[in-house]
This record gives structure tokens, C-alpha cells and sequence, in this order.
């Protein structure tokens, strides 16, 4: 027998033989072959029946969340059946390193697209692929000052374990479909022409199930070029940006030619959080927002105060006060986290610093400055109080640390009634910032103390977690709003004179969650003052009588105040019409 031979007859025992896994199996009593085949297959066409819905979701998902319906997914993606083309057209190892290479960037697509339907959520705009991986500190911020340090590592692991599941699924998931699509590769190339056809007439026709989405699809293109034309507008705009910066019509300004209009008054730019246009016009926010500001015009007209009010359009929306702070008192529209940079390494000239070229004391409070803010000196601030400085010893109110009334309160006594000469001071007002589940109660000014009172009585209410509920959400920021302005106007009222003039605005309208889609952007500004001579100087701005702007109000670009402000508080004031 020659050695050939024998090796075969050897292989044959050794195939004829059950392996201890089989021996095993045929033991196990219950489980036929029969039953064991039928369930693979149904678990495997399951899991390939997965892998195409995942890969098809991440192609034709949208980026918002009034989107998300079943009909919005009734459409035929161009990329996929270019993919899918492509992977029929391969070989085996080519196809498998297309894999290789696609699948982590249909996950990195997942992840651009999901970043986008959360920033269009919170802020109505879509992520910005240069400058917002910078906002990732501030958000880790918001949220352990919202639900805790735990809550904030949590939500940070969370979203890390989910960048990597989705890199590593959609490329599990591709490869699946490969493999599908070699198996069956007469059935799928039918297919796959089937659609192409439908695509093209599809587009020609202009088909849409759901208004704004064609069946004709193609998002992933639309999505690429979107971003890197943002990432060419960002590249070009550091040199735009900073020759504005340069351009000052105020810079060389003599300093007794400043604020001529004010001398003698202490002057309190508030920021009021989230404050914007729906608070005054939504007919679910409205009439209790309203309510606050009709009552405040009345209180303090009695006492002798007139006021005027209007809207400026802010560069933000449901976040990035900080945006808004910098275009108010620099005069430049400052609208994303380049800018922002650009400007505080720059000498402009804001507001702050106008008034401390011309005499004033210059402060700073900032309740929800719980970090070091080396930037503070761009703002020219004499002094600077953060929230340590601020020595609250009270509870904090979800994100707030501190309620409103005892930051006036704060700046009252230890500021204002210690001052030798005028004070201006800027003051962004947290209470009425998000989550609004949780708002202080009106005190009595001399309560208010060190904030202690706020463990027992004065705790306010809680809303408890909104869970999603818009009704809730909606109900705690009129809540919160009213609390704010209900703070300023008593403080009017207990603590005003001749010599206090208040100007308040918002920074940005709330979420989109309070808002809607498609919200103005646009935030009431009110001046108020006893001095008629202060509103005299104001009335070319053509603002409305009282607390709260209407409808017609004059609508400016916050960038426009600044050189308005100074120029009406000047040594002349010429008329300046007000844009509409």
C-alpha cells in the first residue's frame, strides 16, 4: 500500500468519526440537528437583516428632531447604492479593505450626524467640526453643576462608549452587508439597478413623503460638503475678524468725552439668562412673563421711574452666553468660539472699559464664574467677584449656585452702598438658566443674609425632572423668567434713587425645546431710569414705553448697541434712527 494511500484511508476514519462537540450534541436530549439548523438561520438572517438597517439608518438619518418621524425615512439613499455598487464590483480582498476603511467612517458620519441633531436641539445650529470640541469642558460644567460630579463622569464614560460602539458596530455591520451582498450577488445587483433607476426618477420628479425630504436622497454628500465648507469659512474669517477688530471708531476717543450723559450714575448692565422674544410673545409663556412686566411698569412708574424697551437680535441661541456677553460690549458680532478667542486676546474697547476711561468703578458680578477666568481683564473690571468671591452659603438651584435676589443683594451691600464714586457694574443674572427644575421664592431684602435662609423656607420650589415633558420644561422657564425679572424690579424699586439707571436684556432665546423650531433670535432689552434727562438721551432709539417690547418694537443686531450707547450718552447726540 503506498503511503498516498494510506493517508486517505487514515483522513476517511478520522472524518467518519463524530468530534466530542458533535458526540456531545447528538447526546444532549431535545436538540435535533433539524432544530439547530432552522435556529442558526433565523439568527443569522437576523443579524444581517440588523446590519442593513443600521447601515440604511445611518445614510438617511436626519439632523433634527422634528425629523425623526417614520415617513422621513422613506427614502433612497445615493451612497448606499454607490456602496453598495462599488462592493459588488470588488473582489474578495479589495472588498474586504473597502470595508475596513468605510466602516469607521460611516461611524465617524453616525457621530457627526447624532452631534448635529444635539446641537440643533440645545442651540439651533449644526456642531461645528473646528471650534466646538472646545465647548466640551463647559458642557462637562453644565452638567456637574446640574446633577453632580458622579452624573457628569457617567455622562462623559457614556458618550466615549458610545463614540467606540459606533465605530466598531457600522464597521461589524458593513462588513455583514458585504458578505450579504457576495452571496447573493445576482439578487442584489437586480436590486441595486432597481433602485438606481428609482433614484433617478425619483430626483426628476421631485418625489417627497414628508415636505423638505425627497425620496431622491442625498444627506452623506450634503453632510460632507456642509462641514468642510464650514471648516473653509472658519479658515478664512481669523483674518476677517481680526481687521474688525482693529477698525474702533471709539478707540481714540478722549476719555472725558465718555459717557458725558451718565456722569453721576451708578449704571447696572444685567444679563438676564435666557431670556428671549417667546417669553414675550409665545401664548403659552407670555401671559405670566407678561404679567411680571406690566406689573413692574406700573410699580415703578409709580415710584417715579420711566422706562423703554425694544429687541436686539443676539448672535446665540439656547447657549454660548458668553457669545452674546462679548458682542454686547465690544461691539462686534461675535458668534462662535474663533471670534470669541480672537477678541479677548485683542485691546477693543467695550463697554466696561469706556466707563472706566471715564471715571467709573468698574465691577464685575459673576454668580456662575465657579472656575479661574483669567480672561476677566479684557472686560476691564476695577473689581471681580466669582461665585467664591461672592460668599454664598446657601443650596445652589440646579445649574445656579445661587438665586438671583441674593446676587443683587450681594452686590447691594458689599458694592453699591459702599461706593465713593459711580459704579457701573455688569451682572448676569443664572437663576432662569436650564434645566429649570429648580427656582428660588422672593424674599425679603433684609432677609436674604448669607443665602442660609435658602435651606429652609426661602428653598423654593422644585419642579422635579422634566423627563422630556415640553409642558413641564415650558411651565419651570416661565417660572424662572418671572423670578428674574420679579428680582430686578424689586431691587428697583427697594433700593433705587436719582442716580441708578438699569439697563437689562437677554442673552440668547431658551432651547428649542421651550422655542420651537424655527424661532427668532432675537431678546427684549429695557432701560429704565428716574432721571428724565437719562431717557431723554434715549429717545431717538424710537424703544416703547414700559418693561416689555411689543410686537412692532425696533429690532437692532446686538452688535449695534455699543456704538449706539455711547454715541446717544456722548457729549452730542445726534438722531439715530432705529432699524426695524
Amino acid at each position: 500500500m503506498t503511503l498516498p494511500t494510506r493517508v486517505r484511508r487514515l483522513a476517511g476514519r478520522f472524518r467518519s468519526r463524530p468530534s466530542a462537540a458533535g458526540e456531545a450534541s447528538a447526546r444532549t436530549p431535545g436538540v435535533s440537528a433539524a432544530e439547530r439548523g432552522p435556529a442558526r438561520r433565523a439568527v443569522a438572517a437576523a443579524g444581517s437583516v440588523l446590519a442593513v438597517l443600521l447601515v440604511f439608518v445611518v445614510l438617511v438619518g436626519p439632523d433634527r428632531l422634528g425629523l425623526l418621524t417614520p415617513g422621513a425615512f422613506l427614502r433612497i439613499p445615493l451612497e448606499g447604492l454607490v456602496m453598495a455598487a462599488l462592493l459588488l464590483a470588488l473582489p474578495t480582498r479589495p472588498r474586504q479593505a473597502v470595508v475596513v476603511v468605510v466602516g469607521p467612517l460611516l461611524g465617524l458620519l453616525a457621530i457627526v450626524n447624532l452631534a448635529d441633531l444635539g446641537f440643533r436641539a440645545a442651540l439651533d445650529r449644526p456642531f461645528d467640526l473646528v471650534l466646538d470640541w472646545l465647548l466640551l469642558d463647559d458642557a462637562f460644567g453644565f452638567v456637574r453643576d446640574s446633577a453632580g460630579r458622579a452624573g457628569a463622569v457617567g455622562a462623559a464614560v457614556g458618550a466615549l462608549l458610545l463614540v467606540g460602539a459606533l465605530l466598531l458596530v457600522l464597521t461589524l455591520a458593513l462588513r455583514r452587508l458585504a458578505a450579504l451582498l457576495a452571496r447573493h450577488e445576482r439578487v442584489a445587483t437586480r436590486a441595486v439597478a432597481t433602485l438606481t433607476v428609482a433614484w433617478l426618477a425619483c430626483a426628476v420628479i421631485g418625489v417627497r413623503v414628508v415636505p423638505g425630504v425627497p425620496v431622491a436622497d442625498a444627506g452623506i454628500t450634503a453632510l460632507v460638503g456642509a462641514h468642510a465648507g464650514q471648516v473653509d469659512e472658519r479658515l478664512r474669517d481669523r483674518g476677517a475678524f481680526t481687521a474688525q477688530i482693529a477698525t474702533d471708531p471709539f478707540r481714540d476717543t478722549p476719555d472725558d468725552q465718555l459717557l458725558t450723559g451718565l456722569r453721576g450714575k451708578d449704571v447696572i448692565l444685567a444679563f438676564v439668562e435666557s431670556y428671549g422674544r417667546d417669553a414675550v410673545e409665545d401664548p403659552e409663556l407670555a401671559p405670566q412673563v407678561n404679567a411680571v412686566l406690566d406689573s413692574g411698569t406700573q410699580r415703578l412708574r409709580a415710584a417715579g421711574y420711566g422706562s423703554r424697551s425694544g429687541f436686539l437680535t443676539s448672535p446665540t441661541f439656547g447657549g454660548g452666553s458668553w457669545l452674546a456677553h462679548d458682542t454686547l460690549l465690544s461691539g462686534l458680532w461675535t458668534d462662535n468660539e474663533q471670534r470669541h478667542r480672537s477678541l479677548l486676546a485683542s485691546d477693543r474697547l467695550t463697554l466696561n472699559g469706556a466707563f472706566q476711561r471715564a471715571g467709573w468703578q468698574t465691577v464685575g458680578v459673576l454668580p456662575a464664574a465657579t472656575q479661574p477666568w483669567p480672561e476677566k481683564g479684557f472686560f476691564s473690571y476695577d473689581r471681580y467677584y466669582d461665585a467664591e468671591a461672592l460668599g454664598y452659603r446657601g443650596p445652589s438651584f440646579s445649574y445656579a449656585p445661587m438665586p438671583d435676589q441674593y446676587t443683587m443683594s450681594f452686590f447691594q451691600r458689599q458694592v453699591r452702598a459702599r461706593a465713593d464714586q459711580p459704579v457701573m457694574a455688569e451682572i448676569p443674572l443664572v437663576s432662569s438658566h436650564s434645566p429649570w427644575t429648580a427656582i428660588p421664592r422672593m424674599i425679603g431684602w433684609d432677609e436674604v443674609g448669607d443665602g442660609s435662609i435658602y435651606h429652609g423656607a426661602a428653598a423654593g420650589e422644585d419642579s422635579g425632572d422634566a423627563d422630556g415633558d415640553t409642558s413641564r420644561i415650558r411651565a419651570g422657564y416661565r417660572q424662572a423668567i418671572g423670578y428674574s425679572l420679579e428680582t430686578l424690579i424689586s431691587y428697583v424699586q427697594t433700593y433705587g434713587d436719582d442716580d441708578l439707571v438699569l439697563v437689562f436684556l437677554g442673552d440668547h432665546q431658551p432651547a428649542p425645546v421651550v422655542t420651537g423650531e424655527g424661532a427668532s433670535r432675537d431678546v427684549p432689552i429695557t432701560i429704565v431710569a428716574r432721571d428724565p434727562a437719562v431717557l431723554a438721551r434715549a429717545a431717538g432709539w424710537g424703544w416703547e414705553d414700559g418693561l416689555r417690547p411689543g410686537p412692532q418694537a425696533p429690532v437692532w443686531p446686538m452688535d449695534t448697541f455699543r456704538d449706539r450707547f455711547l454715541t446717544s450718552f456722548g457729549p452730542s447726540t445726534p438722531p439715530i434712527a432705529a432699524p426695524r
